[in-house]
């Protein structure tokens, strides 16, 4: 087991104190040392309603200094585990220049898979999902995908753009990036005006659990399904905090009615522990419409129950 990656004297500290990371983990330019990091995507330029989500990893990082190191239901310490760091923000030199942004954001990931990094990552719009993909998969073997969302993000494009946060999941498998066969999406709900990103996914091959039949049958045999559905390969895990209701997550660009509570999100989470993933993110905060940061106190303990199934996983692979 490495020794404990993280400056432990952080978490001694008053957690309003010094310079807020992700979850008071060290800052790190040197990716060596590192296992797990958590990384920035501060991008919301394809969205189609609110902006906003942009703000989204600076504020995720100030309510992640509320984060403690021992879970208290599974008993696992992630900072034992592995050696956790912040990596900082993804940065831009193409911001406005067309589909550069995500191809800055493809490059990053690409060196974080070469620098054998498991990313967790905190958006930004769910179109960063897209380019974080293209560069943990490459041209390798398409990974699994657990989903959980409001929506599937499978349309074929909006007002003539095919790159947009309604878009990235049907980008995926059309790049072979994502098996639809071993992917689930699961809390989706709320009307559409067309039923196009509905019927992809479902004529796809992908496990569509709309939020009604997770209420029929419950967080358990929810957590059975997806488990039974990317089995045992790898797996990449992206929540949109939309999939909670908005009186836990006001502050996103598309929020609906009727999702899960905060309590239903952790308990779905944690009944993924095992799977082997390759990273996660989490996407869609957007603070400007937040209110009393409690979409961003949300995310940031998504975000930890998140980095303990990353830590679980890493823990579990055979060491070189």
């Amino acid at each position: 087991m490495p020794a404990p990656p993280t400056d432990l004297t952080s978490f001694s500290q008053p957690r309003y104190a010094e310079v807020p990371t992700f979850m008071r983990t060290p800052l790190a330019s040197d990716w060596s040392s590192v296992d797990i990091g958590l990384i920035g995507v501060p991008y919301d330029g394809r969205v189609t309603n609110r902006p906003g989500a942009r703000h989204g990893p600076r504020e995720l990082r100030n309510m992640s200094s509320l984060t403690r190191a021992i879970h208290h239901v599974t008993k696992v310490n992630p900072f034992e585990i592995a050696r956790i760091a912040d990596l900082g923000d993804v940065r831009f030199q193409r911001l406005f220049d067309g589909d550069g942004a995500l191809d800055e954001i493809a490059d990053f990931y690409a060196r974080i898979r070469e620098a054998n990094v498991v990313p967790l990552s905190a958006g930004g719009d769910h179109t960063v999902s897209l380019p974080i993909l293209r560069g943990l998969v490459g041209d390798g073997e398409a990974v699994g995908l657990i989903h959980v969302d409001a929506h599937t993000d499978t349309w074929d494009e909006f007002q003539g753009s095919k790159y947009m946060h309604g878009t990235p999941f049907r980008r995926a498998v059309e790049e072979g990036l994502v098996d639809p066969k071993r992917t689930i999406q699961i809390g989706i709900r709320g009307p559409q005006n067309h039923a196009e990103g509905w019927d992809y996914s479902l004529n796809s091959g992908m496990r569509v659990m709309f939020m009604e039949e997770v209420v029929d049958r419950g967080i358990r045999e929810t957590i059975a399904e997806a488990r039974r559905t990317v089995g045992s390969g790898r797996t990449y895990l992206t929540f949109d905090i939309d999939s909670l209701d908005p009186a836990f997550a006001p502050g996103t660009g598309t929020p609906e009615i009727g999702g899960f509570t905060t309590r239903e999100a952790m308990q779905l989470l944690r009944g993924l522990s095992g799977l082997d993933f390759i990273g996660g993110d989490l996407v869609e905060v957007a603070p400007p419409f937040d209110v009393g940061a409690i979409t961003a106190t949300a995310g940031a303990g998504l975000m930890y129950e998140i980095l303990c199934l990353l830590a679980t996983a890493f823990k579990a692979r055979p060491t070189a």
